[in-house]
């Protein structure tokens, strides 16, 4: 898999992942992965796991997250970390938008980029 120095958001397509919730695959390679997701008010990020470690930006609205049964509201400009295997979710409290980087990359969303 060639990876893409340049990755335009405007020609990157978003993909609806939930109700009220859409991801966009931006810049990846192999070992890391960004993501831009929008959140309508009320949306909820199921509580889910995985084995890839995550961070995320909030870059607008606000969202309760749960990380391993600890419930924190944050806001445009804060960031959270989740290890592997952490249990994680959200609800989105003000619509807005997160920038959620994975590594290593997650291979299960590039069907995503096919569509």
């Amino acid at each position: 898999m060639k990876y893409e120095n340049f990755v335009l958001n405007s020609e990157r397509k978003a993909n609806a992942v939930g109700k009220g919730m859409t991801r966009k695959i931006l810049a990846f390679s192999k070992g890391t992965m960004l993501c831009e997701l929008h959140f309508e008010k009320g949306a909820v990020g199921a509580l889910h796991s995985h084995p890839h470690e995550q961070i995320s930006y909030v870059v607008s609205g606000a969202f309760e997250f749960d990380i391993n049964g600890v419930k924190k509201i944050v806001r445009a400009g804060d960031s959270l970390y989740k290890e592997p295997n952490v249990v994680h979710g959200a609800v989105c409290l003000e619509e807005g938008i997160l920038l959620d980087f994975f590594s290593p990359m997650r291979e299960d969303f590039l069907p995503e980029l096919e569509d």
